[in-house]
């Protein structure tokens, strides 16, 4: 279909192919830095701020819970709150200690 406009467009101006190219390259420059790349860096500090997550740390949930991680097992991690222990997954923390994911906790 691309290249059925692409040929129309050489038809009738010549230059109309190129410019429609050009357009369309400049777009998808645009979405990969305005939303694919930060998208993935912010991927990347959250997987690294989980990452270094280990017993007695404080952490934020998603939900806003707070508390202190108790134990650890693989994808679930059971968070001391008051009196109160609470199971969620790794991916729900936001921030441990002071350092906050991207995209969530203290914006």
């Amino acid at each position: 279909m691309l290249l059925n406009i692409l040929a129309q467009a050489e038809g009738k101006g010549g230059f109309g192919g190129s410019a429609l190219i050009i357009q369309l390259g400049l777009i998808a420059l645009v979405f990969y830095f305005l939303i694919i790349r930060p998208q993935s860096q912010a991927r990347k500090k959250h997987a690294a701020l989980l990452e270094d997550l280990k017993k007695g740390d404080e952490v934020v949930t998603s939900g806003g819970i707070m508390g202190k991680v108790k134990a650890m097992d693989g994808t679930q991690i059971t968070v001391e709150s008051g009196t109160a222990e609470v199971i969620i997954h790794r991916q729900k923390i936001v921030q441990v200690g002071d350092a906050v994911a991207p995209g969530g906790g203290n914006r």
